[in-house]
């Protein structure tokens, strides 16, 4: 049993627009195809089961194949996945996990080939937004699958 605070009933207001900034860049033309890898990526990274076990049912139900799911954890040796792809797999990394002196100029320009000014803006503020849900997640002890029933989520049947 998790005792620790419902972040999202005691503070719906910020609760709310962190939804509403995270699925208003999830319908972006660009976004929309990569939201899933993206989310499920930085959620693997920051260990946050909840999002993990959301990101995959969400993925699934959108049509995304499993084996690119099982390889997301392993992407940069997988062969399934476009450069576009993982362009932004690695961007995702490296904004998930800060390295020391920034974001180098190469990781910079390599992405900046594969998108443009506004969706890489945009790429950027989906990788902040889940990992704020992440650190929410992560410290509240949120329960994988305890929402599936508010989000839909029991339509992948992977209970």
């Amino acid at each position: 049993m998790n005792n620790r605070l419902d972040y999202f009933t005691l503070s719906p207001q910020a609760s709310n627009k962190l939804v509403e900034l995270t699925l208003q860049l999830s319908k972006k033309p660009v976004l929309a195809d990569l939201a899933h890898l993206i989310m499920l990526r930085a959620s693997q990274l920051n260990g946050c089961a909840f999002c993990v076990d959301m990101h995959v049912k969400e993925a699934k139900i959108h049509g995304e194949r499993e084996l690119r799911l099982h390889h997301v954890a392993v992407w940069r040796e997988s062969q399934l996945f476009s450069p576009k792809e993982r362009a932004a797999l690695e961007w995702t990394e490296a904004l998930t996990q800060l390295p020391p002196h920034g974001i180098s100029s190469d990781l910079y320009a390599s992405t900046r080939e594969q998108f443009s000014d506004e969706e890489l803006s945009d790429l950027s503020f989906l990788i902040v937004a889940i990992n704020g849900w992440n650190r929410l997640n992560v410290a509240f002890q949120a329960i994988p699958g305890s929402s599936d029933d508010m989000f839909g989520l029991n339509k992948a049947n992977l209970n």
